[in-house]
């Protein structure tokens, strides 16, 4: 399509464009590229002045620009064509779907599919190959399940809910709207609880349940676990990377985020837009408030502040952290200083 119509489909996500000052420069876009990769007629971004020096470089024949009129004539000067926004990474992740659509199946109920009699199904619901889902199960409208998904009875799933090959819901989870789970996940398998006695340990039954909220999205291979009593819940729009654990009673607020590796210990509770980096844990029972952030394999042993960024392990504030890692390079150094100063002193 041409840049202008891409401006068009954009709408008032665009500030500012190239067509108000070079009218002729509308090129034909057929794709969209990362900025140095790009070659003519795919579209790119530039998300801020530090990446600046990429402009003269790129083969890209458009570019999303942030509102930066020394970027916008650099552009102008090398040819480009530009739109502007105040964010231009999400003015990007619109334009990707401009061209890109995810494989979406007719709905339909493939034959070798085994559905209990009692379960209830929406309207144009997918179900794939090989899918097994047993009874007083619930599916709502446009819900997509793929090959080899297994389904445990009285299982709730939400209208639009996109269920991934391979992965595994057990038994009374409850599912919203426009959720997203990943190849290999599982949701609602029994939470690690076991009590100490004299002969070893024994078992106790996990009979509570696991909620998610509508738009939740679980990453490829993640387990989030039902406790012994009550819920772990997901919050609304909630978003987890690849290979996360959820344990028992864990409570997630809204807008959370977690990269991969994150495990969360039982109990746990987040707030609101917490974010999460790779490798991040949390022991049992501590309170994350809202806002909070923890950098990549952070050690969370306690409760976090609301707004609070944390550390290293056991977490500190990130600002210590860094004055720490500062000195913690100049030890070497110190200890040398040290030894000399303790043998003048012992002269």
């Amino acid at each position: 399509m041409k840049f202008r119509e891409i401006i068009e489909k954009l709408g008032s996500l665009v500030s500012e464009n190239s067509l108000t000052t070079d009218k002729d420069n509308n090129p034909e876009i057929l794709g969209v590229a990362a900025v140095g990769e790009a070659q003519g007629k795919q579209l790119s971004y530039i998300e801020g002045a530090k990446f600046a020096t990429m402009v003269p470089k790129t083969a890209a024949s458009a570019l999303i620009l942030p509102r930066d009129e020394k970027l916008q004539q650099e552009a102008g000067k090398n040819g480009i064509a530009w739109l502007s926004t105040p964010e231009p990474r999400l003015t990007f992740a619109h334009a990707i779907k401009l061209f890109y659509q995810p494989f979406q199946p007719t709905p339909g109920i493939h034959e070798t599919a085994v559905i209990d009699p009692s379960v209830t199904l929406g309207k144009d619901v997918y179900i794939g190959p090989h899918v097994i889902i047993q009874q007083g199960v619930k599916i709502g409208d446009n819900a997509c399940i793929q090959g080899n998904v297994v389904i445990y009875p009285e299982v709730t799933i939400g209208d639009r809910t996109l269920l991934h090959a391979n992965c595994t819901i057990h038994e009374r989870a409850q599912i919203g709207k426009d959720c997203v789970i990943h190849s290999g996940a599982v949701i609602g398998a029994e939470g690690f609880g076991f009590v100490p006695t004299r002969e070893g340990w024994f078992k106790m039954e996990q009979s509570g349940y696991v909620i998610l909220e509508d738009g939740v999205e679980i990453g490829c291979n993640s387990a989030i676990d039902r406790p012994a009593v009550g819920t772990t819940r997901i919050g609304r729009n909630t978003k987890m990377d690849n290979l996360v654990h959820i344990a028992h009673n864990c409570q997630i607020g809204e807008n959370c985020v977690m990269a991969s590796q994150v495990g969360l210990a039982g109990g746990v509770t987040l707030g609101k837009r917490v974010i999460l980096a790779g490798q991040v844990g949390i022991a049992n029972q501590a309170k994350i408030g809202d806002g909070a952030i923890a950098t990549a394999q952070t050690g969370i042993p306690s409760d976090v502040a609301p707004g609070e960024i944390v550390s290293s392990s056991p977490a500190v504030p990130n600002k210590l952290y860094l004055k720490a890692s500062a000195i913690y390079k100049k030890l070497p150094e110190m200890y040398q200083t040290l030894k000399r100063l303790q043998k003048k002193l012992e002269e």
